[in-house]
């Protein structure tokens, strides 16, 4: 395809999934006024908890339902269903209609996320995939910290149904370059699809959040609804057990469990998550119902903590792909993070909101310390064969552990709610026409009250909020406990090229163990690409007094006939007098030659005996860092795949 047509579906895809990644936070800071105008503030937790569980169990079925049917009309498919749920959601009338609009909306961002990554590499050379892999990752990264910004802005200036109608106008310019311009992907995978596992563990996950969510609250523990429930997740979990035993391609396979690594690091991911989106949840409605903050200014509050999880991420990626060594990163984390929220759960009405600032980066520099480096954790415990599915495994509990902890924390603050607001009614003189039921409704209308009874009701909330955290501590110094017992390990080359989308994104990923190996490689290969890549392939060769420059010329005529002078020059983004001494140095070598007219090159002999030393070299090169995944006729074909590609036919990328 022609770099401009790439270049409009790159940015349709990226726009897809940074709509679907605004939606995991966007809502945090509206919810407030969202429970102002639909009430039902012991709901709250479920606006954010059912896009997450829709997201996370939808996206093993686009992932291999892509593979199977073409990923170009799956993706139209998944913008149109997210674009029904946005409107939807806009037009709520009541908390039970957003709710389950958001779940429609989560079902159609699980495919937003994982085709969008995958449609990457059917329209992107294997040369330029490492870079617009990173251009995901940071799509993530954006959404991570503009989300609950955005989300305020849009309440302060709009209104919050904003917040979900303007996904349409950007998702329809997607869905009209997706169509317009994505060629329909002729390739297909054969899948045996786990339908039953992935049934079986949605509807296990569904039952255990209900019982967090409405245990002790709306029904008390020994309620016939709550022990039902109990007892029907119990036994989800033991048929999809069974399921999986007998799938041949399972969405979660048992035996990773039997893994310490694995075991390890997905306890801990589901606790990250549930700190995570439990903070972001709640944090905002502190803000504006105890402080009285904008809902603009309670996402400014928020960045500390997005701020520091996204530094934090990339310096660990770093450390990580520098020293080979992380199992100290999870350890330090973990006690960061339960720090911060010890920290946190000293809120009070008086707090200042300096230092809710320094405990929000305390926090969000723990998270980010271990949420990318679980998932490095995992791929490098795994064999080769059971790599796809145990990095979507680790990022599936983490995706999880965000709604448990929406909702635990939800319930948490409902049930402390309720305690502290009959306390205070039963003690307190309230005015004549005051409906104390008002306050529960909508928070922001305790600034409206006098002074000496808003007093009342802002500690209620102020110690509401504070049990949340007060509860979510003790469970990260759980998780910190946990990270002791993740083994260190010989780390894989592939596995540093770290993914920050992956570290950030709440949505677990769907690719196979070739593709997982396949796209580590391609991130390598973009940094040895732009590190003297061809000096030391020149050398490796045998090709010694050769110009870096004069070796990229080799490559390129490599398998070619007459090559316009001006046609390579172009390639290489330089001018064709610049790049004309290095001509000249391959043809005085006799290694190429010009001609008649001087506007063409093509390799000699020699050059052509050159050329393939060049791709043999190269081509050791790569297998040596797929090595340490063991022998496997795939990596062996991977490898030879994409050596003459990464060697440069065609690709507008100067040396």
């Amino acid at each position: 395809m022609r770099r401009r047509g790439i270049a409009i579906i790159i940015i349709a895809l990226m726009l897809g999934m940074l709509l679907a990644a605004l939606d995991q936070t966007i809502v945090s800071t509206a919810l407030p006024t969202i429970v102002s105008d639909l009430g039902g503030l012991e709901e709250l937790s479920w606006v954010v908890t059912a896009y997450l569980l829709a997201s996370t169990v939808s996206t093993p079925l686009w992932g291999k339902l892509g593979d199977q049917f073409g990923r170009k009309y799956l993706f139209v498919a998944a913008i149109v269903i997210f674009l029904v749920g946005s409107a939807l959601c806009g037009l709520s009338r009541s908390m039970g209609e957003l709710i389950a609009f958001r779940f429609l909306q989560g079902v159609g961002g699980g495919g937003l996320m994982v085709l969008a990554q995958a449609i990457v590499g059917d329209v992107v050379s294997v040369r330029e995939r490492g870079r617009y892999q990173g251009w995901f990752g940071g799509v993530f990264a954006v959404a991570s910290v503009v989300g609950p910004l955005l989300g305020g802005l849009f309440v302060d200036h709009l209104s919050w149904h904003w917040v979900f109608y303007i996904n349409l106008p950007l998702g329809a310019v997607a869905l009209v370059v997706i169509v317009a311009v994505l060629p329909n992907d002729k390739s297909r995978t054969r899948h045996t699809i786990d339908f039953a596992g992935v049934v079986l563990l949605g509807g296990a996950t569904s039952c255990l959040v209900l019982v967090t969510t409405w245990g002790g609250t709306t029904f008390a523990w020994t309620d016939p609804v709550i022990v039902g429930l109990g007892a029907a997740a119990a036994g989800l979990l033991v048929l999809w057990a069974a399921a999986e035993r007998r799938a041949r391609e399972p969405v979660l396979p048992l035996e990773l469990f039997r893994l310490r690594a694995f075991t390890m690091a997905s306890m801990v991911g589901f606790v990250v998550g549930f700190a995570m989106f439990g903070a972001l949840t709640y944090l905002p409605l502190y803000l504006q119902a105890v402080h009285g903050v904008s809902p603009t200014l309670s996402g400014v509050h928020l960045l500390p903590m997005m701020a520091g999880m996204l530094a934090m991420s990339v310096i660990s990626g770093q450390i990580i792909s520098r020293t080979g060594k992380y199992r100290f990163l999870p350890i330090t984390g973990t006690a960061l993070a339960a720090a911060g929220l010890l920290m946190l759960s000293t809120l009070t009405e008086h707090s200042s909101l300096t230092t809710m600032g320094v405990e929000l980066l305390v926090l969000g520099t723990g998270l980010g310390m271990t949420m990318q480096v679980l998932v490095i954790i995992v791929q490098n415990a795994v064999d080769f064969k059971d790599l796809g599915v145990a990095t979507s495994g680790a990022t599936f509990f983490r995706s999880i552990g965000g709604a448990f902890g929406v909702a635990t924390l939800g319930s948490v603050f409902a049930a402390r709610l309720n305690e502290d607001l009959s306390r205070v009614l039963a003690t307190t003189r309230l005015p004549p026409g005051f409906e104390p039921a008002q306050v529960q409704q909508d928070p922001t209308v305790i600034q409206r009250l006098p002074p000496e009874l808003a007093a009342d009701f802002l500690h209620v909330y102020a110690d509401a909020i504070a049990t949340v955290f007060r509860v979510a501590a003790p469970i990260m110094l759980v998780a910190f406990t946990l990270t002791w017992f993740i083994p260190q390990q010989r780390l894989r080359e592939t596995t540093k090229a770290a993914d920050l989308g992956e570290g950030l994104g709440a949505t677990s990923a769907e690719r196979s163990s070739l593709a997982e190996v396949e796209r580590g490689l391609v991130r390598l290969a973009d940094v040895e690409l732009r590190r003297g890549f061809y000096a030391r392939l020149g050398a490796v060769a045998g090709l010694s007094g050769i110009a870096p420059q004069g070796v990229w010329i080799i490559a390129r005529l490599d398998g070619e006939g007459w090559v316009p002078a001006e046609e390579l020059a172009r390639r290489a983004n330089v001018s064709r007098a610049s790049g004309r001494p290095y001509a000249d140095q391959l043809i005085e070598r006799g290694l190429v030659e010009r001609s008649a007219d001087g506007d063409q090159l093509r390799l000699t002999d020699e050059g052509r005996v050159a050329a393939v030393r060049l791709v043999r070299s190269s081509l050791e090169g790569w297998r040596r860092l797929v090595a340490d995944w063991g022998h496997s006729p795939q990596l062996e074909q991977l490898c030879e795949r994409i050596t003459p590609e990464l060697l440069g036919a065609h690709v507008d990328r100067p040396p």
